[in-house]
């Protein structure tokens, strides 16, 4: 098993494409036709990290932050980013990191703080745009419904709960060929006029090449008419955030002592209380702050999240709580469901949970 097979996996969770622009996701570092012999998940990838790796024969590193973040100019080990670069290049480890794209997944970050705490009915806190494509193409009635089939195999057509979604319209299509052409149906040289489907499909943008392939594998043209269209319409299923409910209403101080112990806090930064009971929970891993609007927007009782700066703690307004528990905190568990996913999709495998504690954070 090469690196690339791990990271299609791993693509097949949090595909690459619903990353923020500002992030930088994927392979790091590595060739990606290396044989894996061992991987090693954590939250951020640090010499001791690296070390661990290499203790346990691990040469691919799976880390939800990514070591690479801006632009490097020199390698030369002046600073802990270039001294873990240089030790995962020689000891031949690669690394990968898919970050904000497992933010931005469904069953990611968010989810499984929501798994935690307990709260169910989930739903996206602030569903991404720029995710959805449509795709239309011109195809002879007779091989229309075949076409519609072998695009819903790749991906297309799915909307919400729905699946095998298109829209169709017949209509007369013209063509004439050159002398280099090999047309399927007429002769080149001369107009030909063919009754043709319309067929009209969305996919997510991380399939396109999929269904694009599709098109062109299953159409019976020479040449292919096809259009695509990026849409402004939001994805309910991939965006940054959740929100849902707890079983019961509970107290909010009862909530807060709940919170710091199932997410090992070692303080709750918080707003003020309001003195009602918190039934709805938004929850945004990492720094989350300019989510505060869009959780207040949501109904939500409270906002759980990291990096909540002085001033931003006001936007609460008296309309719910801010529990701001560490970015650390927020986003610990995301290697346990990293390594869950893995062993899933690889079982008899070497896949290791990291011990090292990476949290830059001290309390005193």
């Amino acid at each position: 098993m090469t690196v690339n097979t791990v990271t299609q996996i791993l693509e097949e969770l949090a595909p690459l494409d619903h990353a923020e622009d500002f992030d930088n996701v994927g392979l790091l570092l590595g060739d990606g036709e290396m044989e894996v012999q061992g991987i090693l998940v954590t939250l951020d990838t640090l010499e001791c990290v690296v070390d661990e790796a290499i203790e346990n024969n691990c040469n691919l590193i799976v880390s939800f932050h990514p070591i690479i973040f801006s632009g490097l100019k020199k390698i030369t080990g002046k600073n802990y980013v270039e001294r873990t670069i240089l030790k995962a290049i020689q000891n031949n480890i690669a690394i990968y990191a898919p970050h904000t794209a497992l933010d931005n997944s469904s069953k990611g970050v968010n989810a499984k703080i929501c798994e935690v705490l307990g709260v169910s009915n989930t739903r996206i806190l602030i569903p991404k745009g720029g995710t959805i494509r449509k795709l239309i193409t011109y195809v002879p009635l007779a091989d229309s419904e075949t076409l519609k089939q072998r695009l819903f195999e790749a991906g297309a057509g799915n909307i919400g709960n729905y699946s095998n979604c298109s829209f169709t319209l017949e209509g007369m299509g013209s063509y004439k060929g050159d002398e280099n052409s090999n047309p399927t149906i007429g002769k080149k040289g001369e107009t030909h006029y063919e009754q043709e489907m319309m067929i009209s499909v969305t996919y997510l943008k991380s399939l396109e090449g999929k269904v694009l392939r599709s098109l062109m594998e299953n159409h019976p043209y020479e040449e292919v008419a096809y259009e695509i269209y990026s849409l402004e319409n939001t994805n309910q299923d991939i965006g940054m955030g959740m929100i849902g409910e707890l079983d019961e209403p509970v107290q909010e101080q009862a909530f807060l002592e709940h919170l710091k112990k199932v997410m090992n806090a070692k303080i709750v930064r918080h707003s003020e209380l309001r003195n009602k009971p918190v039934k709805s929970v938004a929850v945004l891993g990492g720094s989350g702050a300019f989510a505060i609007g869009a959780a207040k927007a949501s109904g939500a009782d409270v906002f759980v999240t990291a990096d909540v700066k002085y001033h931003q703690f006001y936007e609460a307004e008296n309309k719910m709580v801010i529990a701001d528990i560490g970015h650390f905190e927020t986003e610990q568990f995301t290697k346990n469901l990293l390594v869950d996913y893995l062993t899933k999709k690889i079982p008899n495998f070497a896949i290791r949970l990291s011990e090292s504690i990476t949290n830059p954070i001290k309390y005193f």
